[in-house]
């Protein structure tokens, strides 16, 4: 079992977080990259129901056992997974599986690709959430009419029942551009296949759910246009911190919208 499932480790290619990320991390790169598809792979047995909620991780010298790899490798991926809300520690007692993923996930997102997307949804956290304070403080009339623009073709491409990664993206990209900062603007160029990775996956859940993807997903947006045309920093940056969080579970395929 165990020379199975480090078979199976060994066969997903390695992520390719940005390299700064990687390297402000705890862990050596390599390390750190062992982590992500140790962080995948169980994520991937909880949503196929390897373990279920309440269910009991294996130990963590088990863990390392099973996949080949070192205890701060495997400690790593279990702080993910908590941080992420799916699994739970209690003090001399394990992990316990806190909520499961969608199984469609599994089918969705190509290998090696959940962990990658998940480290860019932390990366943007941060950044656009600090990007949409400082355009509150910057935007001009064309930032908000871009902003309104790609929120129309949103729309628009919702009700027609399309993925609308490009619009989606577009607002993104006319938030950082409202910032007068190249850095910010890179941020979101380097950063564009995860998130039109994400987007993809989180739609497509959506719509195999049939749930209300329109009214979510563009209130959310509407609330960080509201509050950089506002000029409130504070509310844009909590309304963009908001909406990358849930836009997260929605990939995860845990949120309702």
């Amino acid at each position: 079992m165990a020379q199975a499932k480090t078979a199976e480790l060994a066969e997903l290619p390695p992520p390719q977080p940005p390299d700064e990320a990687a390297a402000a991390g705890l862990l050596p790169l390599r390390q750190a990259r062992l982590a992500d598809q140790v962080y995948e792979l169980l994520l991937l047995q909880i949503a196929r129901g390897a373990y279920g909620v309440g269910t009991r991780l294996p130990s963590e010298p088990q863990l390392c056992a099973e996949f080949g790899v070192s205890r701060p490798v495997v400690r790593e991926a279990l702080a993910r997974l908590r941080a992420d809300k799916i699994v739970r520690s209690r003090r001399g007692s394990g992990s316990f599986v806190e909520r499961e993923p969608s199984r469609v996930v599994a089918s969705l997102a190509p290998s090696g690709g959940i962990a990658q997307m998940v480290r860019a949804y932390e990366f943007r956290a941060g950044v656009e959430a600090e990007a949409a304070a400082i355009a509150a403080g910057r935007r001009e009339k064309r930032d908000l009419a871009a902003m309104e623009q790609a929120i129309a073709e949103l729309a628009a491409a919702l009700q027609r029942n399309e993925v609308g990664d490009e619009p989606d993206l577009a607002f993104h990209r006319a938030v950082a551009l409202a910032t007068r900062n190249p850095l910010f603007i890179q941020s979101i160029q380097m950063l564009d296949g995860s998130i039109r990775s994400g987007i993809v996956v989180a739609r497509r859940l959506k719509q195999l759910a049939n749930s209300d993807r329109v009214g979510q997903v563009l209130t959310e947006h509407e609330r960080v246009l509201a509050a950089i045309r506002g000029q409130d920093a504070e509310a844009a940056r909590l309304a963009m911190h908001r909406h990358i969080d849930s836009s997260r579970d929605r990939m995860l395929g845990f949120a309702a919208g």
